[in-house]
């Protein structure tokens, strides 16, 4: 069944309501890479429940509403689609434990033409479930590889943040650990590409590959540590081109061009010299 524009357009996702423990945001931040350094007391701050902080990119996995796109009433072929850009916004300071609202919507659809995909915009609030205010709003890009010559518009088409000609102004190197796909998933991305060797190679890789939002976290990790000197409160806007996938085990190097009100960034596998993220944008609160 092929795209249905207003149909897609306008398709309802289901609301979601997740009760956050303190044990979640400890997860998720151990398995973006923290803690790796068990001496360092600044990564423990997001590990130690006594004094436990939110990485800034945790928005990612809350009130998710899964992979709907598989629904077959979307007219997705959801085999075929490729996760191409994410971008945060943080209004308040993020809980570590309550009641979350995560209310996802389609936003706008390109169509690319026959044989050349589609993109589809979607967006993401996070709120509070207590007080009912926005704590995030998350924004995606799709790439339908499918999907494309369903009559939909050509345009308008998001432009990525422009990377700097010259050399950058900074870089920091973060490992990630050969099982982290495995610790990843535990967060409920639980797409088979990331822990099942059948899966991968059927995909046209090697093996397990890590998820991008994971790559996403990483690379937060990185811009908190050089750029706010782990002061979450200063971090207020990220956005990413995923532009390569990572292999867990490999090392991710971001590289930073200061800008007023923030930086520019871009992130690499030091192994293969590899781009994985491109045209990142960082902005301070």
């Amino acid at each position: 069944m092929p795209i249905v524009y207003e149909k897609l357009l306008n398709y309802p996702i289901p609301e979601v309501r997740q009760t956050l423990r303190w044990q979640d945001v400890a997860l998720y931040n151990f398995s973006i890479g923290l803690g790796q350094d068990p001496m360092d007391e600044r990564q423990l701050d997001f590990l130690y429940e006594p004094r436990l902080k939110v990485m800034p990119s945790m928005p990612v996995v809350l009130g998710s509403p899964g992979f709907w796109s598989r629904n077959p009433d979307t007219g997705l072929d959801w085999v075929r689609i490729v996760h191409g850009e994410q971008g945060l916004v943080l209004h308040r300071p993020l809980p570590t434990e309550g009641e979350i609202i995560g209310r996802s919507r389609v936003t706008g659809l390109v169509d690319r033409g026959a044989g050349k995909g589609a993109l589809m915009y979607s967006e993401r609030e996070v709120i509070d479930a207590r007080t009912g205010e926005r704590l995030a709003t998350l924004t995606s890009t799709s790439f339908l590889r499918g999907d494309g010559g369903f009559g939909g518009p050509s345009g308008p088409v998001r432009q990525p943040h422009p990377e700097p000609e010259r050399a950058p102004d900074l870089s920091l190197d973060l490992p990630t650990r050969p099982e982290q796909a495995l610790v990843y998933r535990l967060n409920s991305d639980l797409n088979p590409l990331h822990i099942d060797p059948k899966v991968a190679q059927a995909a046209g890789f090697p093996r397990p590959i890590l998820h991008g939002l994971c790559t996403f976290g990483v690379v937060c990790h990185a811009l908190l540590r050089t750029l706010c000197d782990y002061d979450t409160a200063r971090f207020g806007r990220m956005e990413v081109r995923f532009s390569s996938p990572v292999f867990p085990g490999e090392t991710i190097r971001t590289e930073i061009w200061r800008e007023e009100g923030g930086a520019a960034f871009r992130a690499r596998v030091v192994e293969r010299d590899k781009v994985v993220v491109s045209n990142g944008l960082f902005r301070f609160a």
